[in-house]
Parts: C-alpha cells; sequence; structure tokens
C-alpha cells in the first residue's frame, strides 16, 4: 500500500512495515511479523524494485513484532540490521522484554481486538520470532547512511532503545511504538498513548517532548493507520489520551 510517494507499508494496519524508497534503493523500516516475508517481494515490485533494491534495515525497537523477518533477510541476503544501541540485546534475544509494573496495563481492552490480533499472529508466524544474529548499532542524532537518510531521534519508554525516524524529504517521521494509531489489545483508532506494552510509561510520556517542534505530515506508527494530519496535532491528540494517573510526574528521557 502506498502512503506516499517513495513509502508503501506491508500488511493491513496491524503490524506495520515500512519500505523508504530514494534513487532506486530501499530502506526497510522494521520487520513485522516473520509471515510478511513472503508479501515483501511483491510490495517492493509494485516499487519497481527487488530484494536486490533492499540496502537496509532499521528497527525503531526491539519487540518481537517488529523484528519478524530480519534475521532471515540478514542471513540469506546480506542486508544489515541496526537498532538503537540500548535495544541491541534485545534484538539478539540475549534479554526478554519487559513491561511496566506499575502501569495502567491492559484496561480497557476488548475481546474482539485481542482475538483479531491473536489470528494476526497464528497465520503470520508470530509465535516463533528468530532473535537477530548480529545487529549493527546507532545513537541518537544520527543521521543514517541509509536510502532515505532518516534522522535518529531516541524515543526510550516502549522499550530502552526505541527510536523515530525522522525523514524530512519525505514529510514524514517513523514513530515505532512511541504511541498509535490502532491499539492491539482495545482496538481503539487514531493517535493516542498506549500503555499495555511499554517497559516505563512515565518515560515514554516525557519522551513525547523530544518529537515538539519536529515538522512532518506523515506520521507513521507501528500499528495502525498513517496519519497524514501532521505530527503537532498528532501529539496534541496522543497527550490528551494519556491516563490522569500518569499526567505531571515523568522522568526525563
Amino acid at each position: 500500500m502506498e502512503i506516499t510517494p517513495g513509502i508503501r507499508r506491508l500488511g493491513e494496519g496491524l503490524v506495520n512495515v515500512y519500505l523508504l524508497e530514494e534513487a532506486g534503493e530501499i530502506t526497510i523500516v522494521d520487520a513485522g511479523a516473520p509471515g510478511y516475508w513472503k508479501s515483501l517481494p511483491s510490495e517492493l515490485a509494485a516499487m519497481g524494485r527487488s530484494l536486490d533494491d533492499v540496502r537496509a534495515l532499521v528497527l525503531t525497537h526491539a519487540h518481537s513484532d517488529h523484528i519478524g523477518f530480519a534475521e532471515r533477510i540478514r542471513r540469506e541476503r546480506s542486508v544489515q540490521v541496526r537498532v538503537h544501541a540500548d535495544d541491541a540485546a534485545l534484538a539478539r534475544g540475549e534479554v526478554k522484554q519487559v513491561r511496566d509494573a506499575g502501569g495502567p496495563g491492559y484496561r480497557g481492552w476488548s475481546i474482539r481486538a485481542i482475538a483479531g490480533f491473536a489470528v494476526f499472529a497464528l497465520s503470520h508466524g508470530m509465535t516463533k520470532v528468530t532473535p537477530i544474529a548480529e545487529v549493527g548499532t546507532f545513537l541518537d542524532g544520527a543521521t543514517l547512511d541509509v536510502p532515505g537518510a532518516p534522522r535518529v531521534i531516541h524515543v526510550p519508554g516502549h522499550t530502552a532503545g526505541s527510536v523515530a525516524f525522522h525523514v524530512p524529504a519525505r514529510d514524514t517521521v517513523f514513530v515505532g511504538d512511541a504511541f498509535a494509531t490502532r491499539n492491539v489489545i482495545t482496538g481503539r483508532r487514531g493517535p493516542h498513548f498506549a500503555t499495555a506494552f511499554n517497559a516505563d510509561n512515565r518515560r515514554a510520556i516525557a519522551s513525547f517532548a523530544r518529537l515538539d517542534g519536529l515538522a512532518a505530515r506523515y506520521v507513521l506508527p507501528g500499528h495502525g493507520d498513517a496519519w497524514s494530519g501532521g505530527l503537532e496535532e498528532a501529539l496534541r491528540a496522543v497527550r490528551e489520551s494519556v491516563p490522569a494517573e500518569l499526567r505531571g510526574s515523568t522522568t526525563q528521557s
């Protein structure tokens, strides 16, 4: 699915993978579910490209629903996979995902939404996600030497190494799971703060300030449809959605 010229999305919006094109070469942003490997060639073909044109895979963070086919493309196609240094051990499977024990948890959950995500996970190979044997790393503020030249903005909280990627040439920011436009637990749509899988909710909220003032019309989350109303408006809605008990006492990122 085309989001804007030079950017396409794999999937129906529940778990997202993005293809970013520049001068005939491709950067993949996140690797979603393992089953997306089968649909990757056809999505590349819709851009007039193939697997031979993929130069890099960059991760917004290293949760299992974002590293999907990363090890396969690294091993079979020699595509380097890169992640923030603080998530490298998680990407390699050396540590486990953690969840904020003091957060609101699964409030507002929907049986329909959870069942839909379970069906997706089973049908897209998410019951067994292979860790990435080797990862390159980056740090906050880096402009990556990959197609599209995304600039790294560290937004810790969902994981320690969560990042957003700003691509000014495409008027776009990839926000990973800093916030969502579709909640896999509650079914909620539109920009909002999702608490269920964050490692540190208060740190995640504090990280919104790192996105303030960034110019981007298109906001592309890890879960949900693209938002074309601008980052400023998305952040306003996200801040309004923060549970009352989490407001006003955030740690600095």
